[in-house]
């Protein structure tokens, strides 16, 4: 790639997105990104953008509706102002949980993102851990998704913890919790669950020994909190003496501070994907960076490097 590196980005993360450039040594580029009186979201680029290799980086997180709004005419802007190559850097893809039919009559709005991300002007995207590997597919463009499982280990690893064992809470995370365990040489159990309505869980069993281990339950997202405190209520019942969670996405939605402060987690991980409130401390929530592996990442994208080390 020939062009200027230029990043921009709109306003779900503008603090990752002031570290990742300063992973780049750059200046994040100059845009208005505001609203119109009536509501209406309105981008201006204020930077010369012409024959440049172009990253956006925007989080698609609360409010969804609008970040995503955001996202798509910036990249419509740039395709406009001539980029030569606009990549969207989605940190969090929203909208992810739909991403199959349950039921008749349902939307996939998964796939539906993916096609408005495109139509902007986006050719490619680079995102970190998507609710569900499948959403890869939906995608025309290249896509590029990172993983924040080494990241979450090393985090574990510098607390030179004992008899491990890595928890999937229901039976689609078990791959996830599997290359957990593997990276930091752990057992593995699962929690079996059912969703009665949407964000409500119930645990139905378990297969695996957590008697007398520390359980460190691994998920890609926590919403509600309610699948994390019902993972931890069983893993207490049957013996584990210590219960750490972790995941890459904090969403953290409606009483989730309250649910989890009053559980037996004794501390949960995330990444900073999204921005999290001040509250979050009291819930026994820590942070860890991820600017740095997307700042690689991008470097690698403009200069038409492997990423695949990246994915190890």
């Amino acid at each position: 790639m020939d062009g200027r590196l230029q990043v921009f980005a709109g306003n779900s993360n503008l603090a990752l997105a002031r570290e990742i450039t300063a992973h780049l040594h750059l200046n994040l580029g100059r845009a208005l990104v505001g609203q119109f009186k009536n509501g209406e979201t309105r981008i201006k680029i204020e930077e010369n953008v012409r024959g440049s290799d172009v990253f956006v980086i925007q989080s698609l997180s609360a409010p969804v509706d609008h970040h995503l709004m955001e996202l798509l005419i910036m990249v419509d802007a740039l395709r406009r102002s001539s980029a030569k190559r606009i990549t969207a850097v989605v940190p969090y893809y929203g909208y992810a949980k739909q991403e199959k039919k349950t039921t008749g009559r349902e939307p996939i709005t998964a796939k539906l993102i993916a096609n408005l991300i495109a139509t902007a002007g986006a050719h490619r995207l680079l995102t970190m851990d998507l609710h569900a590997p499948a959403i890869e597919g939906f995608f025309d463009i290249p896509v590029d998704h990172l993983q924040a499982g080494p990241l979450l280990v090393d985090y574990f690893r510098q607390k030179d913890m004992r008899n491990l064992v890595a928890v999937s809470p229901d039976a689609g995370g078990v791959g996830r919790a599997n290359k957990f365990r593997e990276r930091i040489g752990a057992s593995l159990a699962i929690i079996a669950k059912q969703r009665p309505e949407p964000d409500v869980s119930e645990v139905i069993e378990m297969v695996g020994d957590v008697d007398g281990k520390t359980a460190i339950i691994v998920d890609d997202m926590i919403s509600t909190g309610g699948t994390l405190v019902e993972a931890a209520k069983a893993l207490h019942e049957r013996g584990a003496t210590r219960i750490f969670a972790c995941a890459t996405h904090g969403i953290f939605a409606g009483a989730a501070f309250d649910q989890m402060a009053d559980s037996h987690l004794e501390e949960i991980i995330v990444t900073n994907t999204i921005v999290l409130p001040n509250e979050a401390s009291a819930a026994r929530i820590k942070t860890i960076s991820v600017a740095a592996l997307f700042a690689e990442a991008i470097m690698r994208i403009h200069k038409d490097l492997s990423l695949s080390t990246l994915f190890m």
